[in-house]
């Protein structure tokens, strides 16, 4: 499977040729260094790690910075691509040219954090009459049983923190590959803020 880190700049529209308007999403594919190759004879299974985004010099310990020694400068993002299908060796530069014989791709991102929600806005819960003297209008309402067992049960749409996980849109469209600007079009909406990190991998599904 073919993957690059990138990073999500935000989205715009682009027109083709009979004039049709399409919403794409602009995401910045910097150089992806091949850090190591995992084998199955020493880790037991095929994986190439790729790290993208320069650190600084002064949050760099050790340890960490270690596995980038003679190989680039230490990066800030490090993503291990199994069964990668590109033979790629130790210090080879990826770019975004990677994709562009590939029409569909899968983004993984984290979508954008929310905070504490009620039941309403987290599971879409209709909630109660909105009309004067109505005692019942973003409540909960109940969540457990009067007869036994009286308890609440596991996984109970509640009140919580919503938001801040990891998703993946599949079967995203390709529009465009920019090499000269290194950005990669595709078509609609994908997780997380502007400026947040994505991996964008060939679709599964296509």
């Amino acid at each position: 499977m073919l993957g690059l880190i990138g990073k999500k700049l935000g989205m715009t529209q682009v027109f083709d040729a009979n004039g049709r308007l399409t919403p794409v999403t602009v995401i910045k594919i910097e150089d992806n260094v091949v850090i190591e190759n995992r084998t199955v004879a020493k880790h037991g299974y095929n994986s190439c790690v790729l790290g993208s985004f320069d650190m600084k010099k002064n949050r760099v310990t050790k340890p960490y910075g270690g596995q980038f020694e003679g190989v680039c400068e230490p990066k800030k993002t490090l993503v291990e691509m199994r069964d990668f299908d590109k033979d790629a060796a130790v210090g080879d530069v990826l770019s975004v040219d990677l994709f562009k014989d590939i029409m569909f791709v899968d983004v993984v991102g984290t979508s954008k954090g929310k905070g504490y929600q009620g039941g309403m806005k987290r599971h879409g819960f209709h909630g109660g009459r909105a009309t004067h003297g109505s005692k019942f209008h973003r409540d909960l309402g109940g969540t457990a049983m009067s007869s036994s067992p009286s308890k609440t049960f596991k996984g109970k749409k509640m009140a919580g923190r919503m938001g801040a996980d990891r998703v993946t849109v599949q079967n995203l469209r390709v529009i465009r590959v920019d090499e000269e600007m290194q950005v990669l079009l595709v078509k609609g909406a994908i997780p997380g803020p502007a400026q947040s990190v994505v991996i964008v991998q060939e679709a599964k599904k296509k």
